[in-house]
């Protein structure tokens, strides 16, 4: 499928210090795709790099096959960018700012003020329109900045945080709404919470220390460790004996032990069992039993080692 976004070993320095390291990728026209990584992994630089935002110190992004830094004024319109910080101006309508936008990237004044109210109306913020900016909380005001990204209609749509500050009503609401535009628009963000990305997703770019480190689905980047299941035993006591004789019970992997609870990892739902009868004769208060998820890959156990 043809790539709406393709970064050939791109490069960003701040100083002397190395941001992204030649990164090489490309992103299909209509994904969703999320980035997530650390605090300083420089997932918010490579956002802005990718929508214009940021000059690359080294290589090329290309939008829709046009070169970003050459093509600049032809490729930017197709481009829609919602950063992480608020910056709307406090001092206009949540309208005005939107007006302003679409104004600037020449959208005729009809289109523009259907377009904004039927966005409005999907973000469930018609009431805000014409309240000033600094009296409307700030999860409004992110819907209002993605409201803003889209009013030129653009073909991909970035987003740092596109969920921040936001209750959750507004987060159902906002997801809704974007879920719809798969397929339509190519969709890049960056976002801290785990439980998101699984939920919203094509493909996820794990980011480390301004290298992408995985790429692929959750199915994907779990690989071999998508057939596991963390277990959790919690005993009245327990002796360094009785977890010394659990951690050897065949097929248990990585057990550790914080408390009177042991931890466990196990591909087979028998090595629980075979488990529980080892500690048959010893008291247990509680059991846990959970399926791998995207907090287990990003802990650095799983993102380095694996489970062995």
């Amino acid at each position: 499928m043809e790539a709406s976004i393709t970064l050939k070993k791109v490069g960003k320095l701040i100083g002397d210090k190395t941001i992204l390291a030649s990164l090489t990728f490309g992103i299909e026209r209509g994904s969703l795709v999320a980035i997530i990584g650390d605090n300083e992994a420089g997932k918010s630089m490579l956002l802005k790099v990718i929508s214009g935002v940021e000059n690359q110190e080294f290589g090329n992004v290309y939008i829709n096959g046009l070169d970003l830094r050459k093509r600049r004024l032809s490729v930017i319109s197709s481009i829609g960018f919602v950063p992480h910080e608020i910056d709307l101006d406090p001092w206009l309508t949540l309208e005005q700012n939107v007006r302003f936008m679409g104004l600037m990237y020449g959208v005729d004044i009809e289109t523009l003020n259907t377009r904004m109210i039927q966005l409005a109306r999907d973000f469930h913020i018609i009431p805000h329109l014409k309240r000033m900016v600094q009296d409307i909380s700030p999860g409004i005001i992110k819907k209002g900045m993605i409201l803003r990204a889209l009013i030129h209609d653009p073909d991909i749509l970035i987003m740092d945080e596109p969920t921040a500050f936001m209750d959750a009503e507004s987060y159902r609401q906002t997801w809704d709404f974007l879920l719809r535009l798969k397929g339509k628009k190519t969709m890049l963000y960056v976002s801290q919470t785990l439980s998101e990305v699984e939920e919203a997703h094509d493909r996820i770019l794990v980011l480390e220390d301004g290298k992408i480190t995985l790429d692929g689905s959750l199915d994907k980047l779990l690989g071999s460790t998508f057939d596991y299941h963390q277990f959790q035993i919690e005993f009245e006591e327990l002796s360094d004996d009785l977890f010394e004789k659990l951690s050897n019970v065949p097929k248990v992997k990585n057990p550790s032990r914080i408390g009177n609870s042991i931890h466990f990892y196990g591909r087979e739902r028998n090595v629980f069992f075979a488990v529980l009868n080892a500690a048959a004769s010893s008291v247990m208060k509680d059991i846990s039993v959970n399926k791998l998820g995207l907090q287990d890959l990003m802990d650095a156990k799983f993102a380095r080692d694996g489970i062995h």
